[in-house]
């Protein structure tokens, strides 16, 4: 019980402590006046300088300990809109302050701690708020770097009505900014490898057209009620329907090469970034396209969404497996792996159907374990980055393309769609051309084969 009262002594005193070293220039000004009036009416005795000084000297203390009290009576909170952005795009910050007291406050100014890179630290005034009152404003940010960018803690400077005391009071909450990578969005072709279920063939595994043979299930919320069955609803006493097909969803791996030697250059202009953004821009594609989409690094490391076998599950949670993917791509960075053995370890356990890969600088080596990929995918279609040529200046002198041109050849004797990325390049024209490039291959093995396709 002792110690509990100390504690609060302790903390009196330093609330009071606070309040004083708030005191403004006006604030110490008064109270050394009022001090030194006080003092000349007791030597003098007049009355009269005593009530001024008293006066002089209250008034700042009495400032002091009001705002001492408001700041705790001021409550802040901050809203994103939204809160996961793509790189070169603005987000929207709203700060609200709410006045719970039964007291107007004085000259308010806000101040919410923001990194450099999503511009300058925003700063407002706000005038009086009355009891109960609120204001809310507002600030952009933007950035062209992704990432995870802390916002706040939101820093609330109180001033009195007579300028005598500021207070700064900082909010312990904060929010995150989630810049993800740039996504284009791509025409829709035909590729190798698309397992048939949804987006191209659609085949369906049906059921057996008799009532023995049906494959009940509880009724989900959107079911057509067209499906239910009543025999089966009156003797569980609950809604069944028929589950009369079985969707068998196309695969989707999309790899991307995050080797630190793979890649020259640094910044949003750089071959890494554009690696990136390729394969948040293939991901959503092929998301929306009805694939079940994997995304998978050379070190092996697999991010898969919602699915329980490895890939983003039903199309009710392409949105949260989206999401997943993108905050993961927002912060992903260069790894210290030299090959991509890793990654061929995970896509040997089977036919992992249509197999993506952005990949930069690859030796004889790396080029060898890529063939052997494609092996263990219905299609592959690679992108490849000669990080070289990206640093290269337009006035320098181009170098030698031997090495490039000899793996973009191993590639392709592999069995791989595969298309070099020149610096600046288009996603969606690469896209077309590795289409193109696959209908010229097909038409070429047909012709070979007697026409038989």
């Amino acid at each position: 019980m002792m110690s509990a009262g100390t504690g609060d002594a302790e903390e009196e005193k330093g609330g009071l402590r606070t309040a004083l070293a708030g005191l403004t220039t006006r604030g110490r000004s008064f109270l050394a006046a009022g001090v030194a009036a006080v003092i000349c009416a007791y030597v003098l005795g007049q009355s009269d300088l005593l009530r001024v000084g008293l006066l002089l000297a209250a008034l700042p203390l009495v400032c002091a300990t009001v705002l001492y009290r408001t700041r705790y009576r001021v409550a802040g909170s901050r809203r994103l809109s939204p809160g996961r952005v793509p790189a070169g795009s603005e987000a929207r910050v709203h700060l609200r302050m709410d006045n719970v007291s039964r007291l107007p406050t004085g000259l308010l100014m806000l101040q919410d701690r923001v990194p450099y890179v999503l511009g300058p630290r925003p700063r407002f005034v706000l005038d009086r708020v009355e009891a109960g009152g609120r204001r809310e404003v507002s600030y952009r940010v933007r950035s062209d770097l992704r990432g995870r960018y802390p916002l706040g803690p939101l820093q609330l400077r109180l001033t009195d009505p007579f300028g005598m005391c500021e207070l700064t009071r900082s909010f312990s909450t904060y929010d995150t900014l989630t810049v993800i990578p740039r996504v284009e969005p791509l025409p829709s072709v035909r590729l190798t490898g698309e397992a048939k279920g949804y987006g191209e063939g659609r085949q369906r595994s049906l059921a057996l057209a008799g009532e023995d043979d049906i494959i009940p299930r509880g009724y989900r919320y959107g079911d057509d009620l067209r499906r239910v069955h009543w025999r089966l609803t009156a003797r569980y006493g609950e809604l069944m329907v028929r589950r009369e097909e079985q969707p068998q969803r196309s695969r989707c791996t999309v790899l991307l090469d995050t080797r630190g030697i793979a890649y020259q250059g640094a910044g949003p202009d750089s071959a890494f970034e554009w690696a990136v953004s390729g394969t948040a821009s293939s991901l959503v594609h092929m998301l929306e396209r009805g694939f079940s989409v994997r995304l998978l690094t050379d070190d092996g490391s697999s991010v898969p969404g919602e699915g329980a076998d490895g890939f983003a599950g039903a199309s009710q949670q392409s949105a949260d497996a989206a999401g997943l993917m993108m905050d993961t791509l927002a912060v992903i960075d260069h790894s210290d792996g030299t090959g991509l053995s890793r990654a061929y370890d995970v896509l040997r356990s089977g036919n992992e159907g249509l197999l993506i890969a952005f990949l930069g600088d690859l030796d004889e080596e790396q080029a060898t374990v890529l063939g052997k990929m494609r092996q263990r995918s219905g299609g592959a279609v690679a992108f490849l980055l000669d990080s070289e040529a990206w640093v290269r200046e337009p006035t320098d002198v181009p170098g030698p393309l031997d090495r490039s041109e000899d793996r973009l050849r191993m590639l392709r004797e592999a069995g791989w769609t595969a298309v070099t990325v020149p610096r600046g390049a288009d996603l969606a024209d690469l896209w077309r051309l590795a289409d193109r490039q696959r209908t010229s291959a097909a038409s070429t093995g047909s012709s070979a084969g007697g026409g038989v396709r």
